[in-house]
Parts: C-alpha cells; sequence; structure tokens
C-alpha cells in the first residue's frame, strides 16, 4: 500500500486507454503513466493529473489522438463542449498559503492552467478561492479536505462525492497526511440565480 501511495504523491497515475482496431473490436490502446502532470508553485506536493479531455458534447468516439499528450498544456475548466477528468493530489496546507496576496493567488492560478479562475481578495476565506463555469464531480479517493464556500465549510473525507455547480471555492488539506481528489468537470453555463444580486 505504501508504494501505490508514494506513486500517487508525485503526480503519477496509470491510465488504461482503449480503441478499435481495424476491425472494430476493442483494443488497448495505452496503458502507461499518465503523460501530463502539473505541480503547483505554492503548494509542495500538489499534482494534479489530466486523464482525458474531450471537446464537445456528444464526444467524438474513436481512435482520436491523446488530447494530454502535450506536456503543461492543461487549463483548469473544461473546454466549451468539452469536459475533463483529473487526479489532484492536496498534500498538508503549509502556514505560507495564508500568507499569499491576491495578486500570488492568480499568478498560482495562472501556473496550473486557471487564468481568470481566481477570486481572491481581501476578506475572502481562503487564498485560493476561485470559480469555473462548470459542474465538477469530487470524488475523494483517500484522505480528507475541506471544501471551502463563501459562507460555510465541509469536511469530506474518502468515500464522500462533491456536486460542485459553479461555486465559489477552495480545497483545503488540513490533516497530516496527502488527500487525493478525483475531479470530473464538465463544462457548463450559469444559470441567473448564480450571477449574485
Amino acid at each position: 500500500m505504501e508504494n501505490k501511495q508514494n506513486m500517487y504523491r508525485n503526480g503519477q497515475v496509470r491510465r488504461v486507454v482503449t480503441g478499435h482496431d481495424a476491425q472494430g473490436r476493442a483494443v488497448v490502446s495505452s496503458d502507461g503513466m499518465a503523460p501530463n502532470v502539473i505541480a503547483h508553485p505554492h503548494r509542495p506536493g500538489y499534482f494534479s493529473t489530466q486523464l482525458w479531455t474531450t471537446f464537445a458534447t456528444p464526444a467524438p468516439i474513436g481512435n482520436e489522438a491523446d488530447p494530454t499528450a502535450e506536456a503543461g498544456k492543461m487549463p483548469l475548466a473544461p473546454p466549451a463542449g468539452g469536459s475533463v477528468v483529473r487526479v489532484v493530489d492536496f498534500p498538508p496546507e503549509s502556514d505560507a498559503v495564508k500568507t499569499l496576496d491576491s495578486e500570488q493567488a492568480k499568478a498560482a492560478f495562472d501556473a496550473i492552467g486557471g487564468h481568470g479562475a481566481s477570486t481572491f481578495q481581501a476578506g475572502a476565506r481562503h487564498p485560493f478561492m476561485h470559480r469555473t463555469e462548470s459542474i465538477d464531480y469530487g470524488i475523494v479517493l483517500s484522505g480528507e479536505i475541506y471544501l471551502v464556500l463563501d459562507e460555510r465549510e465541509v469536511l469530506v473525507k474518502a468515500g464522500d462525492v462533491v456536486v460542485q455547480r459553479g461555486t465559489n471555492h477552495a480545497w483545503s488539506n488540513r490533516s497530516g497526511a496527502h488527500c487525493q481528489v478525483l475531479f470530473v468537470l464538465i463544462d457548463g453555463k450559469f444559470g441567473p440565480d448564480c450571477l449574485g444580486a
């Protein structure tokens, strides 16, 4: 078990991708570590591993090239009409995170493909508050983490699922161990009740 935990902690996630041969039979197209891993500049031990991306709904199904193969190209939000699936390793949060200002928080999101996602400002509940115009499913695979919202926070643990509907939020790991979360993000459109008064 410890070897598996160490593997996840450096962002390496085994990914098996299927496809079809010339006769239309199901085959394994690739089996190996997902190639696109991004580390967070202000969270040592944080890794976001992009597993797959789609660019339309319905998604074309065929033997298309790996949409995650170009290292470092990983937007935080899904593409218009598309989806993203990724695994994120959250290390225990350091005290340094609490001292970030809004420019540093914005730069941190820019570094992980989240240009424009940061909503942090003076008085915010957490420096990594952010928002994307998407429906996000977060499945806690191991550990525990706080989902921080504008007015409340909720502790979620391994086996719990968060359905995140375009809300302003942050993730805060206050435990002494890593937390791993599988995220599926689907492009969405804010309704009038999401835009505030």
